[in-house]
């Protein structure tokens, strides 16, 4: 492992650790009002400053982690989950099915992500359910497509035609043939549809469309105290460099995924 790649593994893990212990690490609740002075500096009780109502923005930038990566998360397992699934079926099953499904979610793909999401965000509000919805529908398309693909690719090889020639059928071609053979590329489509995930939430939330207060992910976070920008205010730098420090740890280590992956094919 490049030094590189393991920077990034422990910047990911700590926000995962940050988000998961949250409640533990914080110092005040999120919404008390803990010093008079907005946008105050780093002090002994307010290790990140203040936000522009006087709030700790360590524990807010705390609790937006939590906010932030399990919305994204949890969006990016919904759409992964029915969107891989019925894009090996298509692949394996083909005909009426694919065609289909298919044209269906190509209606989608045309559709750009942030347009529909702010469409769907406006016409069934901004609970962290309907947000959670909202990135599983604008990006369970790619990931039917991109695992559809792949799968497409894998069955015209020897093993599985093999394999139907056996008289398997559909369910064991994709358990135990097709998704061990994509695995790989798979892993790394979804850590990019995290980051975009996580790059559609914050600016969602930056726009007054995400999380709603008291609440507030890194998105909104930056968006409630850009008055600070000419104050150089911690309180809209720390979230920026949050959500930066994130997706370009997740980017940088996908980036180094396909030597690995190389260099574990058989010579």
């Amino acid at each position: 492992m490049s030094p590189l790649a393991a920077l990034c593994i422990a910047v990911i893990a700590f926000w995962v650790v940050v988000a998961m212990l949250a409640p533990l690490l914080v110092r005040y609740p999120t919404g008390e009002i803990v010093d008079y002075e907005f946008f105050g500096p780093m002090t002994a009780t307010t290790w990140l400053g203040t936000d522009y109502l006087g709030r700790d923005i360590y524990s807010r930038v705390i609790y937006g982690a939590r906010l932030t990566i399990g919305i994204s998360l949890a969006g990016t397992v919904l759409a992964a989950v029915p969107g891989i699934t019925l894009g090996m079926l298509a692949a394996v099953i083909g005909g009426w099915f694919d065609a289909v499904l298919s044209r269906f979610l190509d209606a989608f793909v045309g559709i750009p992500q942030l347009l529909l999401a702010l469409v769907l965000v406006a016409a069934g509000g901004s609970s962290i359910p309907m947000l959670i919805g909202v990135i599983a529908i604008t990006f369970g398309p790619s990931c039917y497509r991109f695992a559809r693909a792949l799968a497409l690719d894998v069955q015209a090889m020897d093993f599985v035609t093999a394999a139907r020639a056996r008289g398997e059928g559909s369910v064991y071609l994709i358990r135990a043939e097709i998704l061990p053979g994509i695995m790989a590329p798979l892993l790394a489509d979804q850590g990019l549809i995290f980051v975009k995930s996580v790059l559609m939430m914050s600016g969602l939330s930056f726009l007054g469309l995400g999380v709603q207060p008291p609440q507030a992910d890194w998105g909104g976070l930056v968006r409630e105290n850009m008055m600070g920008l000419s104050y150089l205010a911690p309180a809209v730098i720390v979230p920026s460099i949050a959500i930066v420090s994130l997706t370009l740890s997740i980017n940088l280590l996908i980036d180094s995924l396909p030597t690995r992956i190389k260099d574990r094919e058989p010579q």
